[in-house]
């Protein structure tokens, strides 16, 4: 049976349990309005105990019926038809008080009855029904919990993958270095005659996006072997011992299906640091332990390689990185230019372009973005195509999908005041002015006041340069240009706005960084302190120290504002055009945007 079926089975298996649940909670409801109309209507028919006997003593009574067991009994007074109930205390004495009554010439008629089996068995299965729900309850979170078949695996994905080499793009030395496992899992005889070991772990770092289950998969297409795939956070619940048991059944699998590839997708989930903490992170502990356990325990004959993923190796225990485990760890980078376009071409195999599309120039735009990225961005552009009926994707609808997908869908129909308007157009040229004068920042793409997700307004900068470095220069200048739009608020329309806020907070954090992390302070020095990583490292220092480090963030972040504002003061001819030419256009593009600085070009060719 396919996986799916599997799926499409145990969803009409739960649909059915929860539509049982609901009918016996209709049952029960119903049953129990039911008992407590009749409680009201034998409250009226009742007749008190006390009573009962003076009513006994005047010789009112015509007939009293007893069942045997019970200490209700039906009593009819000779002059009222209906009869009535009453509870008795205890039933021989009750009996023999009658016999005594009888034999003084009381002429009272007694009747005894056997119980009604169906109404005993009713009576037995309503004072149980609150267990037997329980139990129904218990067995049901013990199935969704997965804790039958001694922790049953997570509806694994066991599959044989078509996802071949071919198909990943931007990672060719990672491509290389898989390759000798692809080799291990087609050949392992050859490595074991020669004593070589290959790698048991391998662990795949990288930022999310970036294709590290896409390349697991690929390993396990190109060596034709089954592919086990788990989430580490599937291992986790709320039951103790559940994730260890879950970790054992996977490994049992995977042998029974060796050669195999094992992937255990965002480990960080169950194999960060163990702590001495009870609750959820014993859970954890115990779920880690087992899995250090199982990989120690592979027989040297036994192909089984478990890759893993995550984004957060810092996170892991160190037991869990040694050599044995997990002998390698793969960093999965971003893509350079010609990754980015390699990755491009296999997402655009199946779509419909304009002839004029060239791959190269939108990888040429997108430097710093993943492939989950650009594989959105060519996907968002054949939607936004679809929709303006167009036969073939064009430029302007990748550039839109770029837009789109880095600052959020434009918003026309937004309604907005003449006065937030020209504060919009005062800063976001104000952004634009202070980055043209600054070396690092003066690629400018495309300034807007149209809304766009958050933002009321963007200025777009070009990002045609792979960077794997950033000088304490160019940091210092994008917290200028940052400040640029609050600068352009309070020189020209003399007031602030929030509309800076973001910029104010990007700023802050990118001072912080400098500060604390990159060491650029000349007065703290070169001191990495990761407040994220652990809040409590600055306490350490000392309050002097932490007062240092906030006075240097924040002398950094007014000089940018003042250097922001002396740039404006100087060019408030361009700030002023650039603004009034938005509120008539809303969009400047890069070519309009140069053709205001022509003049200056100008004079510095004739000087």
């Amino acid at each position: 049976m396919s996986s799916k079926n599997k799926e499409e089975n145990n969803k009409k298996q739960k649909y059915y349990i929860i539509l049982g649940i609901i009918v016996l909670c209709i049952l029960l409801a119903i049953l129990t309005v039911f008992m407590v109309n009749e409680k009201t209507k034998e409250k009226d028919n009742e007749i008190a105990y006390t009573e009962l006997i003076k009513e006994i003593n005047d010789g009112n009574i015509e007939k009293i019926e007893m069942t045997v067991g019970s200490t209700t009994i039906k009593v009819k007074l000779k002059s009222v038809e209906e009869e009535k109930k009453s509870i008795v205390p205890s039933t021989q004495p009750f009996v023999e008080l009658i016999q005594d009554k009888v034999e003084n010439g009381n002429n009272i008629e007694l009747i005894q009855k056997q119980p009604n089996a169906f109404i005993t068995i009713g009576k037995t299965l309503f004072s149980l029904l609150p267990t037997i729900m329980l139990v129904i309850l218990f067995v049901l979170i013990f199935k969704m919990q997965g804790l039958g078949e001694k922790g049953k695996v997570y509806d694994a994905d066991t599959k044989n993958t078509k996802i071949k080499f071919k198909d990943v793009a931007g990672l060719e030395e990672e491509k290389q270095e898989m390759i000798e496992i692809v080799d291990f899992l087609k050949h392992p005889k050859k490595f074991y005659e020669m004593g070589a070991k290959v790698p048991r772990g391998v662990l795949l770092c990288g930022k999310p996006g970036t294709g590290k289950t896409l390349i697991a998969k690929a390993i396990a297409g190109e060596a034709n072997v089954p592919f086990i795939s788990m989430s580490g956070s599937e291992f986790i619940e709320m039951f103790a011992g559940l994730g260890a048991s879950r970790v054992r059944k996977l490994f049992e699998k995977a042998k029974k299906m060796a050669p195999c590839i094992v992937f255990i997708d965002e480990i960080d989930a169950i194999g960060s640091r163990r702590t001495t903490q009870t609750g959820s992170e014993s859970e954890n502990n115990q779920t880690l332990n087992q899995l250090l356990v199982e990989m120690d325990g592979f027989d040297t004959e036994e192909t089984i390689i478990v890759l893993a993923a995550t984004n957060r190796p810092e996170m892991l225990d160190k037991a869990l990185l040694r050599p044995g485990r997990f002998d390698r760890q793969i960093t999965i980078a971003l893509p350079d230019l010609k990754g980015r376009e390699e990755i491009l071409k296999i997402h655009a195999k199946e779509k419909k372009f304009a002839n004029d599309v060239n791959l190269k120039n939108i990888a040429e735009d997108t430097a710093g973005f993943t492939g989950a990225e650009l594989a959105n961005i060519l996907n968002e552009a054949a939607i936004i195509a679809t929709i303006r009926n167009k036969e073939s994707i064009t430029n302007k609808d990748i550039e839109d999908a770029v837009k789109k997908v880095t600052v959020g869908l434009e918003k026309h129909s937004r309604v907005i005041s003449d006065k937030d308007k020209r504060l919009t157009a005062f800063h976001e040229a104000g952004h634009a002015i202070v980055s043209r004068y600054l070396e690092t920042q003066k690629d400018i793409k495309e300034v807007s006041i149209i809304p766009r997700g958050v933002a009321g307004g963007y200025t777009m900068y070009k990002t045609n340069e792979d960077k794997f470095y950033v000088s304490k220069t160019e940091m210092e200048e994008k917290l200028i240009a940052l400040l640029g739009g609050r600068a352009a608020e309070k020189i020209a329309l003399n007031d602030i706005s929030t509309g800076a806020s973001n910029d104010i907070e990007v700023a802050t954090k990118i001072a912080k960084d400098m500060v604390t992390i990159y060491g650029m302070s000349d007065v703290i020095g070169p001191i990495s302190i990761n407040t994220d990583q652990d809040p409590y490292e600055l306490q350490l220092l000392g309050d002097k120290f932490s007062d240092c480090i906030g006075a240097e963030i924040k002398i950094l972040v007014d000089n940018a504002y003042i250097q922001a504002q002396t740039i404006l003061s100087n060019h408030m001819d361009k700030l002023n055009a650039v603004a009034e030419t938005l509120l008539v256009k809303e969009v400047i593009s890069e070519k309009e945007f140069e053709s205001f600085f022509e003049d200056e070009k100008n004079a510095w060719k004739i000087w």
